[in-house]
């Protein structure tokens, strides 16, 4: 098998998907022994956790290619770091003649259509699948639009046929992906996401599933509801772009949806599919929250129901409207963050009991030392005693938790 060079990922599943194939065309280009780094620029931390991860992979003398959402941004700035060879920029690192010859990034901003991409040499048994790239919106806290550039979606051919080489390689279950995953469709006509995934159901063999990435409430229209309360192969889980648990933050984020809006896309969820698991993205310490709005996020994850939530302390980002308005003091952020995550841990807890003695369905996505571990439709994570092919799915009966996953045996 032809080597590929070691790939640094930081940041989104989006740029996990970007690195697995960066790495097939670097290594066609004949930068076998080169490490790439796939920066982020989410936040000011992100970026120096990113300039962080170069320097660390310089040691030794290693060359270093450097891309992703910081590069992008900050094209000039990564460019004069003595540890990086090589910058690319988003719009054209998964183009093979970009690999060819040096290239500054571009303005990703001229890009408006969005190819397919090359195969990766191996996939996971949880393939991830760029559908859509780049954002229309201009949340206040948020860069990432100009380092992606404006909302693109790939065509349903092109996604059906890098799915197809997926499943060909042996993926059972294919985890759409994007900037702004629900906004897929409107560049292209009249289609929207629903009607991808009917598309995508129709093409793939009967035992791969399908699972979406983090999705916008406000853009879940009666087709993909359907999808995701009614079909066995999508899977029972929906990670919603929430942020706040309260109105005048959200308003103050730009964000279309209210706190109203949220509970009810929720509950109207997990009536229609009783199994299914809500994660959510909330963020503690925004701009002038108060302490009474902070309390109302975190009673939006009873609320909601939600059992998986990633907490963002609030880091103001250089160049964003949120980083000039009146901030709240980092120690009130840093314990918000911690009040928030200790209601995240208690819901996930609950999630986690609620399962035990109950049997469920694991998709083996590795075996080690004779215990096969992967996940459930809804995403919780298991270890089950025994060993298992990768791909195969099991019946299992979880019997205890052990921190943030169940142990099983078989059921």
């Amino acid at each position: 098998m032809t080597s590929v060079p070691e790939t640094i990922s930081l940041g989104c599943r989006l740029n996990a998907y970007e690195a697995e194939r960066m790495a097939k065309l670097a290594a066609d280009a004949g930068e076998r022994d080169a490490v790439i780094v796939n920066t982020c620029a989410v936040t000011n931390e992100a970026v120096r956790q990113s300039r962080q991860a170069i320097r660390k992979a310089a040691r030794g003398g290693r060359r270093v290619i450097a891309t992703g959402c910081a590069v992008q941004t900050d094209p000039d700035g990564f460019a004069a770091m003595p540890e990086v060879a090589r910058t690319l920029g988003n719009a054209e690192k998964l183009d093979p003649s970009s690999w060819a010859r040096p290239h500054a990034p571009e303005d990703v901003f001229a890009r408006t259509a969005l190819p397919r991409a090359p195969s990766p040499a191996a996939v996971a048994i949880r393939a991830h699948l760029e559908v859509q790239n780049g954002c229309d919106h201009r949340c206040t806290f948020c860069i990432i639009p100009y380092g992606r550039g404006q909302a693109r979606s790939k065509r349903i051919e092109e996604v059906v046929a890098e799915a197809r080489d997926l499943a060909a390689l042996g993926a059972k279950e294919v985890v759409l992906t994007g900037v702004d995953l629900t906004s897929w469709g409107p560049d292209l006509g009249e289609e929207r996401l629903g009607h991808l995934v009917e598309a995508l159901l129709a093409a793939l063999p009967g035992d791969v599933a399908i699972r979406l990435s983090s999705i916008d409430g406000a853009e879940v229209d009666d087709r993909l509801f359907a999808l995701l309360t009614q079909e066995e192969r999508v899977a029972p889980y929906a990670h919603l772009s929430l942020q706040s648990g309260a109105d005048m933050i959200l308003k103050r984020m730009k964000r279309r949806h209210s706190r109203a809006d949220a509970v009810r896309l929720s509950e109207r969820l997990r009536a229609a599919r009783p199994n299914i698991a809500l994660g959510a993205d909330l963020i503690a310490g925004f701009p002038t929250e108060t302490e009474e709005m902070a309390a109302e996020t975190r009673a939006l994850v009873r609320d909601c129901g939600l059992s998986y939530v990633h907490v963002f302390p609030f880091s103001p980002r250089t160049g964003t409207p949120a980083a000039r308005m009146p901030q709240v003091a980092r120690a009130v952020v840093k314990a918000r963050a911690a009040a928030l995550r200790a209601a995240a841990e208690a819901a996930l807890q609950a999630h986690l009991d609620a399962k035990l003695n109950r049997p469920q369905t694991l998709l083996v996505e590795q075996t080690a030392a004779g215990r096969a571990t992967g996940k459930t439709p809804d995403f919780t994570d298991i270890v089950c005693e025994g060993a298992a092919a990768p791909g195969t799915r099991l019946s299992v009966l979880p019997q205890r938790r052990d921190g943030r996953r169940l142990l099983a045996v078989r059921a």
